[in-house]
């Protein structure tokens, strides 16, 4: 039996950068598993869309798709969205298999993705006592979101930053801005803002105009298309195409989470 197709669901955005950049990470992962096919769908702004994908497999005569939404958490997209849009699709194509994939994050991959892009930008291991950072993520009305970003932050906390606080481009309070000039009043000597995105658009660059308006002295890339995110994206794969496989995974990495501290506000 051929493996299931992987078709990658992004929300699509108006901004050209947004699906070049998605479509350069959807490159990527084919580099990294070759023969596997690899398709892009979008939920609006863009094409194609994930109905027309999904038509187009079913009448190639495909038997299994994994969907898998790049989502960084379990928001309303991924709740009640594309549930929604793969349901229809199910029913309008009952001969072929449609599978949804879980978010990508949380994830200790997602992390080094964004410990890698802090690096690009200047900051070293050593930097990491005296630099706090702004866990920076697009925001969501969603608590079970924010929870999840409240804990990646504290995680983060314990690699060795002097204090890591999260902030949010719309939805959730609090902003950028705000979050910079926090840290610089607790004592941090550099503050350094992450984009907890993986594609350029909008929110991403409401949060780069916070962390220009507050001043902070690094601010690092999109996750984009790095080589941890691509590996991310066959793990949550590999464990759609297995659920015992994906249940352990989770687990395990849900334990971790629940093993950590809460914040330190001062820096050394």
């Amino acid at each position: 039996m051929s493996a299931p197709v992987l078709l990658v669901i992004a929300h699509g955005s108006r901004d050209p950068r947004h699906a070049a950049t998605v479509h350069a990470l959807t490159a990527r992962v084919r580099s990294l598993r070759p023969g596997l096919r690899v398709e892009t769908g979008f939920l609006e702004f863009n094409a194609p869309s994930v109905p027309r994908v999904l038509e187009r497999l079913a009448a190639e005569g495909a038997g299994e798709v994994v969907a898998l939404p790049l989502l960084l958490t379990r928001a309303f997209h991924a709740k009640s969205d594309i549930p929604s849009v793969l349901h229809e699709a199910r029913t309008r194509l009952p001969r072929l298999g449609i599978r949804q994939a879980e978010v990508l994050g949380p994830s200790p991959l997602l992390n080094a993705a964004l410990e890698q892009r802090l690096h690009e930008a200047g900051v070293s291991p050593a930097d990491k006592r005296s630099t706090g950072l702004v866990l920076a993520s697009a925001g969501s009305t969603d608590p079970e979101a924010i929870a999840v970003i409240a804990e990646i932050a504290r995680e983060l906390r314990h690699t060795g930053w002097c204090a890591v606080r999260p902030a949010f481009a719309s939805a959730s309070l609090p902003r950028t801005a705000d979050v910079v000039r926090a840290l610089r009043a607790d004592g941090a000597r550099r503050v350094a803002v992450a984009p907890y995105v993986i594609a350029p658009g909008r929110l991403p660059d409401r949060i780069a105009a916070g962390a220009e308006e507050a001043g902070a002295d690094v601010l690092s890339g999109v996750l984009g298309p790095s080589p941890a995110l691509a590996r991310l994206l066959l793990d949550r794969y590999d464990e759609a195409s297995v659920p015992a496989a994906r249940m352990t995974s989770l687990s395990a990495w849900q334990g971790g989470l629940s093993r950590s501290r809460g914040f330190r506000y001062g820096c050394a």
